[in-house]
């Protein structure tokens, strides 16, 4: 019998009590289990049965995180999506679906991520129609490079000459992408279930974030140490910055890189004004940060540096001028990219727009200051709460005007002992120690590359690994930039660095660098790949790590036998097992 004070009205409680009444003890247990579980919500809208490929070729993981923001967006339209990388498929994989997601960035001169690269040539030089497919294009770059969002644009237009229906407008996205790549995915999957509102389904908890620290709100970070690490007489400056992590809660894995929010010099920031005949005490508003004074906006929040066409064409609107609209005509590309080499936003507007700027409009052609990336070059085994890097300060004298590069220089000359650095960490999965700390490695890092193999040798001491290692170094002079040299003296004594082999370019009359040592003992680096190492390499995309390819592909081809082809398949190979990863910039 129910009790008086049930919740029913007394012809309700006496018909449950009449349907009790005639239930065994299992099937009361049956009933009690039925009524206690959650009641099952109906969805708002059907459930779209919509399927979509999304599709990523990343470099230093921005798209990788992207495309899984993607899936997690699409599920909750309802949209059943597999998140792929370029370098785990072939185009033929294609025509197995009827919706793609492209989320691509571009590299050096129009070049796409490494891992792509495989993928992106044989689609370009593929003809398998592909008529029944529906697509979005979203690019990742950077608008200070002439080849911007290039690889996005190769893709977009060739899945068109395909025959693949484009569902969304491509988006190109600056370093500073956000907002114009939530709007993109917003198109696409409204394209893709047009009508379909969020499944109501039960949504789980979040799970608990590691940090509160990130590109939104940056961790001001302490300076701890700041050191130059090249000998006097050097022509290089190289400095040391060890940063406190201490209770920001942002971790780290060897191969990671650090997020440097940089301020730009005050003497960039006048000579700026001064091209644009203001004060700096103007007041703007901005998008990130509401009302300001101009200069503090400058000095804070704006790329006031990095000149492109995207710059140049926004200035010739606000001060048209004959030789500017000139040089962006379509047949002037070479001209443009000869004026801009070397040049700065302040040689723009003294060159064409002599009569200077108003304060928001010189505001309105700068994009957003971006954070600046650097491999890491600590373990967080070795040196818990902090974080360490190895940075080149780059100073020139261009156009008759000394240069100096924005963060590195923020650095180098305004990040002493002390001082705070506003950072976040960045994960790079492409760039890992092996899971199985007996696995063989090869570091190839001349000049500030050796940063991420600084920490790749800390930590495998730390744990105890025996996997050999071989470190290969490079920069111009023994005496003054061996960088960590009494370091690297420490591991091989301790044996927990196996080998090392050093090229200093300028230290006799032919320059010697690293790829030419690979050659000498390509033999022995031969055998090593043979028994399972795996192969790094850390620098500059544009030259070194091309000439280090080369110099690879020629150890194949003398030592293993192989044709220059079938070199090449080889080190494709290495590239899909994980066994050969760059860190290239």
């Amino acid at each position: 019998m129910l009790p008086a004070h049930a919740p029913f009205s007394e012809t309700a409680r006496r018909l449950i009590d009449s349907a009790l009444a005639g239930l065994d003890s299992t099937q009361r247990a049956w009933l009690s289990g039925f009524l206690a579980a959650p009641a099952a919500v109906a969805p708002a809208n059907p459930v779209s049965t919509v399927k979509a490929l999304i599709l990523y070729g990343t470099e230093s993981g921005n798209s990788e995180k992207l495309a899984d923001r993607a899936a997690k967006e699409a599920k909750k339209k309802g949209i059943a999506s597999t998140v792929k990388n370029m370098a785990d498929l072939s185009p033929a994989d294609l025509k197995k679906h009827a919706n793609l997601l492209v989320l691509v960035s571009t590299w050096g001169d129009g070049e796409p991520p490494d891992g792509a690269t495989k993928f992106y040539k044989e689609f370009m030089a593929g003809a398998d129609l592909l008529p029944d497919l529906r697509y979005a294009v979203c690019g990742l770059g950077d608008t200070s490079y002439e080849k911007f969002c290039q690889i996005g644009k190769d893709f977009d237009a060739k899945l068109e000459s395909l025959g693949a229906k484009r569902i969304a407008a491509r988006e190109d996205c600056d370093v500073d992408f956000e907002d114009s790549f939530t709007a993109w995915l917003d198109r696409s999957l409204t394209a893709l279930a047009p009508g379909v509102s969020v499944v109501s389904e039960p949504t789980p908890a979040a799970a608990p974030t590691t940090s509160a620290f990130g590109l939104k709100n940056p961790f001001p970070a302490e300076v701890l140490e700041n050191i130059v690490l090249n000998g006097k007489g050097s022509a290089k400056e190289t400095v040391h910055v060890e940063l406190s992590l201490a209770g920001s809660g942002l971790s780290y894995e060897p191969g990671d890189a650090l997020a440097v929010i940089p301020r730009n010099a005050d003497d960039v920031v006048a000579a700026l004004l001064q091209a644009a005949k203001l004060a700096g005490d103007e007041s703007i508003e901005t998008k990130a940060s509401g009302k300001k004074a101009l200069a503090e906006a400058l000095r804070e929040d704006l790329d006031i540096t990095g000149l492109s066409r995207a710059v140049l064409t926004k200035l010739n609107e606000a001060s048209p001028h004959p030789q500017l609209t000139a040089l962006l005509e379509e047949s002037a590309k070479e001209q443009l990219k000869n004026y801009n080499y070397g040049r700065e936003i302040v040689d723009a507007i003294s060159d064409f727009a002599p009569n200077g700027l108003p304060a928001q409009t010189l505001a309105s052609l700068l994009r957003k200051l971006p954070p600046r990336l650097y491999s890491i070059a600590s373990s967080p085994l070795a040196h818990p709460d902090e974080v360490h890097l190895t940075v080149a300060a780059v100073r020139y004298n261009s156009h008759g005007r000394d240069r100096k590069g924005v963060a590195s220089c923020f650095l180098a000359d305004n990040a002493p002992t002390g001082q705070s650095v506003k950072v976040y960490t960045h994960a790079n999965k492409n760039f890992r120690l092996p899971e199985n700390g007996d696995t063989p490695i090869i570091m190839v890092g001349p000049g500030t590359g050796i940063a991420p193999f600084r920490a790749f040798v800390e930590h495998r001491a730390e744990l105890g690994q025996s996997g050999k290692s071989w470190l290969f170094f490079g920069d111009q002079h023994y005496l003054y930039d061996f960088l960590y040299q009494l370091e690297w003296q420490e591991h091989l004594k301790n044996g927990t660095l196996s080998r090392l082999d050093v090229a200093f370019s300028r230290d006799q009359p032919e320059k010697i660098y690293v790829q030419q040592r690979i050659a000498e003992k390509g033999r022995d680096l031969y055998d090593w790949l043979q028994n399972g190492a795996h192969f790094y390499v850390c620098g500059d995309a544009s030259r070194m790590a091309s000439d280090v390819h080369d110099a690879l592909v020629s150890v194949y081809q003398m030592h293993g036998g192989f044709g220059r082809e079938a070199a090449e398949a080889e080190l494709e190979a290495l590239k899909k097992a994980k066994r050969y990863q760059r860190d290239v910039y």
